[in-house]
């Protein structure tokens, strides 16, 4: 018997940090939630996010998708599904669709990995495994050393063999990158985030001052678009490049594989339009030789990096976590793995839908 979408619904959440966080210092993130029903009582939570505002137009473009082409419909494969969602945006463009799609993708793919009675790493097509997680969480560009030494220690402590510092782009990053790789015990690494704030001459000069620190990677030094000026930068830099969180789609993370553009990809959930592209892309990347690490959501991602053999770290930047209710969290070693409830395993913390829906 055909199942069918017996209930296809989005709603906007707002959802408050505590202050200015991460590279961008965002202070609120609008979420998308999406609820799927079969009509055998399945259901599948999906969700998506804007960092900084704007969701208000997402949850418009969710509406519209999950009326004209979910509620109603057979119970698709997602990935069949997610096809039939980004086609409908052939003469609309990628924009907010992608971001609308990947909260429906999410959920579709939960509902699927339930009523198949199967974790989601397994409806993906992998088996489990460990996949160790690097801290990311509470460093800012302007940074003091110390403070940057002690949130990067707490993150050793915790078992973590890799932290991220944030850098501003100037020569104080210098003395906080070397302060940070002279205090880290052996065995853990360093990685680095510019947030976009070079030019290709300082993104030169930034390259080379992680290669004297023995830097892991140089996060996003260039703007996002700066297709030329990464490969310019990926075939002289000393330290891998690393970029992809504001990419849409494989549209635009193709080119950056053909020229090499990049050493480490970081697919963003909701950017890429969900769960099915962003695998998508981890696969086109093996291809390449390009290993792939995920912009935040470990919880989730680690699914994929069951199927997705070049998924090689994940990210602990706690951002949405604090809505879920339990999510899995890094074991003792610094890493994670999933559980193996059907679906994602993801649920809403109790109370979070009225303390934080965004209503009329």
């Amino acid at each position: 018997m055909t199942r069918r979408y017996a209930r296809a619904e989005a709603e906007l959440w707002r959802y408050p940090l505590s202050g200015p966080t991460g590279g961008s210092g965002i202070a609120e993130v609008d979420v998308i939630a999406v609820s799927l029903e079969d009509g055998a009582g399945g259901t599948g939570l999906g969700f998506s996010y804007v960092l900084g505002g704007g969701g208000a137009a997402v949850k418009a473009a969710a509406d519209d998708l999950l009326a004209r082409l979910v509620a109603g419909e057979d119970c698709a494969p997602p990935e069949a599904l997610w096809r039939r969602l980004a086609g409908s945006l052939n003469r609309l463009g990628r924009g907010i669709g992608y971001v609308a799609i990947a909260a429906i993708d999410v959920a579709a793919w939960d509902l699927h990995a339930r009523a198949s009675g199967v974790p989601l790493y397994r409806a993906l097509g992998g088996t489990p495994r460990t996949v160790p997680v690097y801290g990311s969480g509470g460093f800012r560009p302007d940074q003091e050393p110390d403070s940057a030494i002690a949130q990067a220690l707490a993150y050793a402590a915790r078992g973590c063999t890799a932290v991220k510092l944030r850098l501003a782009g100037n020569r104080a990053d210098v003395a906080r990158m070397r302060a940070v790789a002279d205090a880290l015990p052996d065995g853990v690494e360093l990685m680095v985030d510019a947030n976009e704030r070079c030019d290709l001459a300082r993104a030169l000069w930034l390259a080379n001052e992680c290669a004297g620190v023995g830097a892991l990677w140089l996060e996003e030094p260039l703007p996002a678009d700066a297709l030329e000026g990464y490969a310019a930068l990926a075939a002289r830099s000393p330290v891998p490049i690393a970029t992809g969180e504001h990419l849409q789609g494989i549209v635009e993370t193709k080119p950056y594989f053909a020229s090499r553009a990049c050493a480490v990809l970081q697919p963003d959930l909701a950017m890429m339009g969900g769960i099915s592209e962003c695998l998508r892309a981890a696969r086109i990347a093996e291809y390449h030789d390009v290993a792939v690490a995920p912009h935040f959501l470990p919880a989730l991602f680690v699914h994929l990096a069951c199927a997705a053999p070049n998924m090689r770290w994940l990210e602990d930047f706690p951002l949405l976590e604090p809505l879920f209710d339990s999510p899995p969290e890094m074991d003792e070693n610094g890493a994670m793995t999933p559980g193996d409830a059907p679906g994602h395993g993801l649920a809403w913390a109790p109370g979070a839908r009225e303390e934080f829906r965004v209503t009329g």
